[in-house]
């Protein structure tokens, strides 16, 4: 049996897509309507502030001063020189000329003699022309008479040195006392210094150097000078 009815005019079968329609149009409103703000008039007047009410600011003028000037300084009293007299006369210089005439006669001058001032030159023993000349070593060259005077002085030495002096002093051991001094140009002994472990021992051995004979002085181009000698005084005390 056939149905009566035309299936265009079915209004159930597109009810599906009416019902989506009208839920997004109601999605739709009910967003607009939550979303939807009103404000109060009153509470968004901000107001008109009136620039011209401001530039009309009055400035009161004010009056400059008009400060008197200094009173002028007093005048200056006027300085008074007093004027003293030079009770005390000057008596002036009267320069007179030095030239001399052709008719004045010039007196002669006497000959001056500058005089000579000899140095003291020291020449060391070792490189000096003539050696000093110890009494007894006048004979040979130049080198044997340095030696002989060498042996002549160490001897003298060895004889008058008292060599008990350390002993006493607490010294043992080997001792050596270092003597430098000058035989000047008159042949004598002069400027004795001695270095010792004691001071007794360089009294000691200044008073044995000083008690040496007088020498022949040495001679540098033909003229005496003064001529240092070291001498070292080397011992051994016994204990």
């Amino acid at each position: 049996m056939e149905p009566k009815k035309n299936p265009k005019a079915n209004v159930s079968r597109n009810s599906a897509l009416y019902f989506a329609i009208g839920l997004a149009i109601m999605l739709a409103l009910t967003n607009f309507a939550i979303n939807y703000k009103t404000y109060d008039k009153e509470a968004i007047d901000i107001g008109m502030i009136s620039m011209d009410e401001e530039m009309e600011e009055e400035i009161p003028i004010t009056e400059q001063l008009k400060t008197p000037p200094p009173p002028p300084p007093p005048p200056a009293a006027p300085e008074v020189i007093e004027v003293v007299k030079d009770e005390v006369e000057i008596e002036e210089t009267v320069i007179e000329s030095t030239e001399t005439s052709q008719e004045e006669e010039i007196a002669e001058v006497e000959e001056v003699v500058v005089e000579e001032v000899e140095e003291d030159v020291e020449v060391p023993f070792s490189i000096i022309e003539n050696v000093p000349v110890f009494p007894g070593c006048e004979k040979g060259n130049n080198a044997e008479k340095k030696k002989c005077m060498s042996e002549k002085i160490s001897k003298f030495v060895g004889k008058n040195f008292d060599t008990n002096l350390a002993g006493e002093l607490g010294l043992s051991g080997r001792q050596r006392i270092n003597v430098i001094f000058k035989i000047g140009k008159d042949g004598n002994i002069t400027g004795v210094r001695a270095r010792a472990p004691h001071p007794k021992l360089e009294q000691e051995a200044a008073r044995v150097i000083n008690k040496l004979p007088k020498m022949k002085p040495g001679m540098q181009r033909g003229k005496a000078v003064i001529v240092p000698y070291s001498l070292p005084i080397v011992f051994q005390v016994q204990d």
